[in-house]
């Protein structure tokens, strides 16, 4: 098999200070390097045609649905796929462990899981249960799969295994404080909709196939367990102080120092209780009403997103 055998896909809007940093990191291992832009206005699509990468167009809906539309527009020509986020860095110990080992695992391994880190305010957060965040992110052609989910959505793979690879994967955004609460905002209101989709079947959702350690991670197995069968059944307001105080004593959280402290209260407690008091306002919105369209439509109205048709 051809030892440079690898399509990457970069999702992107208006990510013109990361997106030449993530192609450089993979020049190196991928053959094909797609991009699909939902409208950038800055020079995303410039630099992406710069680097060498095939620029698609689609509207954006959700990570999900774009990533779907991806896997089902763009002509790839590769034995493997990877899903690449554009403030995301392959690194060079990561790029040669792909190189050696990727195109001579035995036919049973469908899927890698990457594991990787987190970098906030030019710091690596080394604690508090963020390192390492394993993902599927690489998989034969055929064999991955994305999850229709407005949140927290995973490439899951059938028919093999997975295995893991060590090297380097970090996730560095390079924005301020404002666009990482703006971001957080949005990702609230998106999770919020999973829960409340989980609590009403108010739209479907492929969940035929259960995350387990054989379709990705472990971890990422065993974090949507905890977070649908446990954490989400508990009121928020005790929740989201739970969990901060785990993640920053019990998992030593501390050590990450004052930007570890900035990182842990906002992504790990102001989140999670952002999230919980959307679920609540919109609980109350739909409180009384019977008719599922009519549920959606006022959903859709508070968040912005179109759930059912008009």
């Amino acid at each position: 098999m051809s030892h440079n055998n690898l399509t990457v896909i970069l999702l992107t809007y208006n990510e013109e200070i990361h997106l030449e940093r993530a192609i450089k990191s993979i020049k190196s291992i991928a053959s094909e390097i797609y991009v699909v832009d939902s409208g950038s206005n800055d020079k995303t699509v410039e630099i992406a045609e710069n680097s060498g990468a095939q620029v698609f167009y689609n509207k954006f809906i959700n990570q999900a649905k774009q990533f779907q539309w991806a896997l089902d527009n763009i002509p790839i020509a590769c034995d493997w796929v990877m899903r690449l986020d554009a403030d995301e860095i392959i690194e060079e110990d990561l790029q040669q462990e792909i190189r050696k080992k990727l195109y001579d695992l035995p036919l049973n391994i469908v899927g890698v899981n990457l594991k990787r880190k987190h970098i906030f305010m030019d710091r690596w957060v080394r604690y508090g249960g963020r390192y390492p965040v394993t993902l599927l992110r690489i998989w034969r052609k055929g064999h991955g799969y994305m999850e229709d989910r407005w949140m927290d959505e995973h490439i899951y793979v059938k028919g093999g295994e997975t295995i893991t690879l060590l090297g380097g994967f970090s996730d560095h955004n390079l924005n301020d404080l404002t666009f990482f609460t703006d971001k957080h905002n949005r990702y609230a209101t998106r999770e919020a909709l999973e829960v409340l989709n989980q609590r009403h079947n108010l739209f479907n959702r492929n969940d035929e196939q259960q995350l387990t350690n054989h379709t990705v991670s472990r971890q990422a197995a065993v974090k949507r367990l905890i977070k649908e069968k446990l954490y989400n059944r508990i009121p928020f307001t005790v929740a989201a102080l739970a969990y901060f105080l785990y993640r920053y004593i019990f998992q030593l959280g501390f050590l990450d120092g004052r930007s570890g402290l900035v990182y842990h209260f906002l992504q790990g407690y102001w989140y999670r209780f952002l999230v919980g008091s959307k679920i609540m306002e919109l609980e109350q919105a739909i409180s009384g009403m019977t008719d599922k369209k009519e549920i959606l439509k006022e959903i859709s109205r508070l968040t912005g997103y179109k759930l059912a048709d008009d």
